[in-house]
């Protein structure tokens, strides 16, 4: 498998780790703000080790686009890690994988990519893919609806993100712009302390989530450097994408497999609900299937 494929397919699996950490986290009480804070924090550090691939400081003209970047990919950072908290990550991955299509739909509009019949077939079966996702289980039925709305907006932040690097990374290079733009999202991150609700200045033994949080935003830095970096490098946007959006299966697959290990509770909800979500989820695939064919014509 060529490598700029193979990057985005590591990510999608270390994605689902990060995610599981972090909901265990947010179980134990870390908000969105300090966990959105400490994620942007330890990227920007990471994005550093970057700088070695080169590139070139454009002319002050084009200066604007780091920040405007970095204010897509804040946006779709707090709605995916609000979807993520709000509900449960095999309803909230699945649907960030969505993001598929609105990267080919924005292709089209900001790049000039052809968008074809596949592409809406793909469309439709994400459709059903979001009903079946969105069952009703009785009182959470109203958290479901939340989950996937939030979910929705960070995959649309996300998207424009994407196709901006690709449009952008040539005029900067994969080792200037990725590392502008991952210190001007942590900059933007530092006022979210205010809104800190975990924090505590009366207590100072070290809180029970922040191992979690430590443990998750690790490999949350390193797989969302190591999809970016891909699309940078080799601006293959969709291609990346189709593969990263396999996440939304492999969250299923993992709730289901060691969701225990996490205290997950996704695990309990029934064999009945848990089984349109790997429903919703093969559609999901199936869609990404359509828009990868979609790629190739």
């Amino acid at each position: 498998m060529p490598f700029y494929l193979l990057l985005p397919l590591v990510s999608a699996f270390v994605f689902v780790i990060g995610a599981l950490l972090l909901k265990r986290a947010s179980d134990l009480g870390a908000d969105v703000w300090r966990t959105t804070r400490i994620i942007n924090y330890t990227t920007a550090v990471a994005s550093l080790a970057l700088w070695q691939l080169g590139g070139t400081i454009p002319e002050a003209s084009l200066w604007w686009q780091p920040p405007v970047a970095a204010t897509l990919f804040f946006g779709g950072q707090v709605f995916s890690l609000l979807a993520l908290n709000t509900g449960d990550v095999s309803v909230a991955t699945p649907v960030l994988g969505l993001k598929i299509l609105l990267v080919a739909l924005l292709s089209s509009v900001l790049i000039g990519d052809p968008v074809g019949a596949r592409l809406w077939t793909a469309a439709g079966l994400s459709s059903v893919a979001i009903a079946l996702l969105n069952i009703d289980r009785g009182h959470a039925h109203s958290r479901v609806g939340r989950t996937i709305v939030l979910a929705a907006l960070g995959a649309a932040s996300y998207a424009c993100f994407d196709v901006l690097i690709q449009k952008w990374s040539p005029a900067w290079g994969t080792g200037r712009i990725l590392p502008f733009v991952m210190v001007s999202a942590a900059v933007y991150s530092i006022p979210l302390r205010r809104f800190d609700r975990s924090t505590d200045a009366r207590q100072s033994s070290p809180r029970p989530y922040t191992v979690w949080l430590a443990a998750g935003a690790a490999p949350f830095a390193v797989q969302g450097l190591m999809f970016i970096a891909s699309i940078s490098i080799w601006r293959q946007v969709t291609s990346a994408n189709v593969l990263y959006s396999s996440r939304g299966l492999w969250s299923v697959v993992a709730v289901w497999a060691v969701g225990h290990w996490f205290a997950n509770r996704e695990q309990h909800l029934g064999a009945r609900v848990l089984a349109w979500r790997f429903v919703g989820a093969f559609l999901l695939m199936a869609a990404i299937v359509m828009v990868l064919l979609d790629s190739r014509t």
